[in-house]
């Protein structure tokens, strides 16, 4: 497998050691300011993916877009971690290429995937008993550019899908007195922290704690590779989110 990896940050250095543990070589490293001398390329653009059988893009939110269109008109499968452009996903629907194949997600994590799951049957189970209040926290490192971060926004639309009376995101503190249909999100930026989501239900009798806590980016990196490695043979295109490649997974 032939991959090009964009943006050489934290994730794509892990990234590459993942390629190179299972014997792969990296196509292209592309990324316009790292100072890092196995960077290949500056620029983003067809030539510098023109040897890859797909990419793995964890570069930033206001490269995103244009990157994701670029990828989807030229045919090459794309796995996308970046995150802060979910707001604009409507748009990018309308200017892909009919060839696309973009799978993208705000965590690569297996563990990720099957917190979600257990999220969702947690919140229909809090959905059915009005006196249990439900809420979010997460937890990254200080350098983390977004805020709440991805894995929480997919955390919280799978409670509010579920959950009937919270219909609204709340994030951070309130002024005063919290509306009884708002999700809370908390958000903390800490050290070094790779990766903490937990999610708190509670009532006047106990409460219940649901966490999932990464040890580090090693598996968002070999959930990434994975997800790579399957989107290059799979006969689905278009837009996809890490649900389509964790159901075929578990054969569900």
């Amino acid at each position: 497998m032939k991959v090009a990896i964009v943006g050489f940050g934290r994730m794509g250095k892990n990234i590459l050691s993942v390629l190179e543990e299972m014997g792969d070589s990296p196509a292209a490293i592309i990324d316009p300011i790292s100072e890092d001398g196995r960077v290949t390329h500056r620029v983003l653009n067809a030539e510098s993916v023109s040897d890859a059988d797909v990419v793995i893009d964890f570069s930033h939110p206001s490269a995103a877009m244009d990157n994701m269109i670029m990828y989807s008109h030229l045919g090459i499968p794309a796995v996308v971690g970046t995150t802060g452009w979910y707001s604009e996903k409507d748009k990018l629907i309308s200017l892909m290429g009919e060839d696309a194949k973009i799978l993208y997600s705000g965590n690569f994590s297996i563990g990720v995937a099957m917190f979600l799951k257990i999220a969702k049957r947690a919140s229909e189970l809090v959905n059915r008993v009005p006196e249990y209040d439900i809420s979010l926290r997460e937890v990254h490192h200080t350098g983390k550019a977004d805020s709440p971060s991805g894995t929480a926004l997919m955390i919280a639309n799978e409670i509010i899908a579920s959950v009937d009376r919270k219909s609204e995101i709340l994030l951070g503190n309130s002024e005063g007195k919290i509306a009884s249909n708002a999700l809370q999100i908390t958000s903390e930026r800490v050290g070094f922290e790779p990766g903490l989501h937990e999610i708190t239900i509670d009532s006047p009798a106990d409460t219940i704690s649901l966490v999932h806590h990464a040890r580090s980016r090693e598996g968002f990196a070999r959930g990434a590779v994975a997800v790579a490695r399957w989107l290059i043979s799979s006969n689905k295109s278009g837009l996809m989110t890490l649900d389509d490649y964790i159901s075929e997974l578990l054969g569900e």
